[in-house]
């Protein structure tokens, strides 16, 4: 049996930047344990898989070691797959998921993605998310994820974490985050517990990130940089309890997997 794949790097205009996703469209499903051998084989930080379903496709994302409730960099990258290569008539895709319904579209050269808003409550600090960045952030917040807030870009720079502790936390993520100079906000994203020690550039993190620098700068368009190794770029816009996260998507690879 064959499986077209394709690898995207996600929310980058240049290959070898951004975050590369794998995806894989499906006839049919395949048993979770092959999409999960799958996903693991692949060792990028996710692989979307989708099947059609009425107007639009049934999408699920994997890391390495776990099936996932959001991603967005692999949406926008399976977004790119339907609408640059399989159904290139179309200039927008709907993807039902664990996450709800999920929209890309087209618009220029640019993909954007309508995800749902997902702000973070102020919470004290766990011992495990100090311990485990190393430093006082100047805020907590806890969604999907752990928001940590800092001061400047610097400090988000400099954080290397003990994922170890970082795993003993009741989330699968850590979004670190501060004020940029040519952006509006930075940020990077730790998830050690689900195979992904640091992700390059994570959209479902903009849901949280959002909704907390429109509140804080007072605007409702954003441009913010994952500052990863790799790094990204995202538009990100408020919309109340929706968000929309846009970005670039550029192939890098199509292929085949036997099973």
């Amino acid at each position: 049996m064959k499986l077209p794949i394709y690898q995207v790097d996600a929310f980058s205009a240049q290959r070898f930047s951004g975050n590369p996703a794998a995806v894989c469209p499906l006839p049919e499903w395949l048993d979770d344990s092959v999409l999960q051998s799958i996903a693991a084989e692949n060792n990028l930080s996710e692989t979307a898989f989708f099947v059609a379903e009425g107007e639009g496709y049934r999408l699920r994302w994997f890391t390495p070691a776990a099936e996932v409730d959001l991603c967005g960099h692999a949406t926008l990258a399976a977004g790119a797959v339907v609408i640059r290569v399989l159904e290139p008539d179309r200039d927008s895709v709907t993807f039902m998921s664990r996450g709800g319904q999920l929209t890309v579209s087209s618009e220029g050269d640019l993909l954007v993605m309508d995800f749902p808003a997902r702000p973070g409550a102020t919470v004290d600090a766990p011992s495990a998310l100090l311990t485990g960045l190393g430093v006082v952030p100047r805020q907590v917040l806890v969604a999907d994820y752990y928001l940590a807030v800092f001061d400047t870009i610097g400090e988000v720079i400099a954080l290397a974490p003990d994922f170890h502790r970082l795993e003993a936390l009741d989330r699968i993520g850590v979004i670190v985050s501060a004020p940029g100079t040519d952006v509006d906000f930075v940020s990077r994203f730790f998830a050690p517990g689900v195979g992904v020690p640091e992700d390059p550039v994570t959209g479902s993190a903009h849901c949280t990130l959002t909704p907390y620098w429109s509140a804080r700068l007072g605007k409702k368009k954003l441009r913010a940089r994952q500052v990863s190794q790799r790094g990204g770029e995202l538009f990100c816009e408020d919309r109340g309890e929706r968000v929309t996260i846009a970005g670039h998507a550029v192939f890098y690879m199509q292929g085949e997997i036997f099973l």
